[in-house]
């Protein structure tokens, strides 16, 4: 990281825009395409500018046809560009699967390492923006369990840019999930300057001493909260963070548990395969003597992701966190 310390405070779509435009500028081999994230500058405007800055070249407006827009990019990719495909929304991958696991994923191990692909593909990802059908999913899981990806989703502004920087960096492809509920939440403080935050990271946002909490994206924000909210009747919580859920930082997952000997875990997709039954049985495996109470996980319902009102239901609420973390106190 630069020893510049001027910062910017940003959203977390303005840090998606700020570390594209951070390298595209730095590396020409950086190209941007995706659903009119040229003259449009993205739906959610996380392109915006770009076009006019770096022009048709490197900033693509291509065909709705999500197969494509990874097909091609893995091309690019193969043959030493850094192509960043942005899906309008995760929910629209699913043409695109095919191309990401069985050829993005593979490439390196198919090629015996002559060819790598240095990929990124972005997605607005998650629930709480009132959506219609398949824009509101939370399906990391799918991804994380493909060898050969890597899945980063962001929590802040500041990591969002140097996540996204390591990403485009990163000689291998990653899955970049961005939480839209808080595109435009809350603002930080984002250095001006180039800088990486490293995948396979966790972050302890908050430290304590009862109860390990392990959470991602969207669902940080009403974590802590929970957590503050419950040291007003004693329960000191702590709060990790882990920025990439694939790898996952197994070393601070069990380091915090070894020193609170519970833990619940939170996040939007739904509860079974999800996520949160990784960590689990990481605990289990890597600290079971440490244990003092069952794991508890606080997730979405394993049914469609649902319509308007309901989604208050099916997101794991600041109420909600707090009866799971009390749950596993008391036991």
């Amino acid at each position: 990281m630069s020893q510049s310390q001027q910062t910017q405070n940003l959203t977390l779509v303005q840090a998606v825009r700020d570390g594209l435009y951070t390298e595209m500028q730095a590396d020409d081999r950086v190209v941007v395409m995706g659903e009119d994230v040229g003259k449009n500058g993205g739906v959610f405007r996380a392109t915006e500018g770009l076009w006019e800055e770096f022009g048709d070249d490197r900033v693509i407006d291509t065909p709705l046809a999500e197969s494509g827009i990874a097909g091609t990019a893995i091309g690019m990719a193969a043959m030493g560009m850094r192509p960043v495909a942005e899906m309008q929304f995760s929910g629209f991958m699913y043409p695109a699967f095919d191309q990401i696991v069985s050829h993005a994923a593979r490439l390196r191990t198919r090629s015996r390492g002559r060819y790598t692909c240095p990929l990124v593909v972005r997605a607005p990802y998650g629930g709480g923006i009132r959506a219609p059908e398949h824009h509101s999913e939370s399906k990391e899981a799918f991804y994380a369990h493909e060898a050969g990806l890597k899945v980063v989703i962001p929590s802040t502004p500041h990591d969002t840019k140097g996540l996204l920087i390591s990403a485009i960096r990163d000689p291998d492809p990653v899955i970049f999930l961005e939480p839209k509920l808080i595109y435009r939440a809350f603002r930080g403080d984002v250095p001006e300057d180039d800088y990486e935050v490293p995948i396979g990271e966790a972050a302890v946002r908050r430290e304590g001493t009862d109860i390990s909490v392990y959470t991602y994206g969207a669902m940080t924000r009403p974590t802590l909260e929970a957590a503050e909210n419950l040291e007003e009747e004693g329960i000191d919580a702590e709060v990790v963070d882990l920025r990439t859920v694939s790898p996952m930082d197994k070393e601070t997952i069990v380091e915090s548990f070894k020193k609170t000997g519970r833990a619940a875990v939170v996040h939007e997709a739904p509860k079974t395969g999800g996520l949160g039954a990784e960590i689990t049985t990481t605990i289990q495996e890597e600290a079971l003597l440490h244990q003092e109470a069952p794991v508890e996980r606080i997730a979405g319902y394993d049914v469609p992701y649902p319509l308007y009102a309901l989604e208050d239901y099916y997101l794991p609420s600041v109420a909600r966190v707090e009866e799971g973390i009390r749950n596993a106190v008391e036991f």
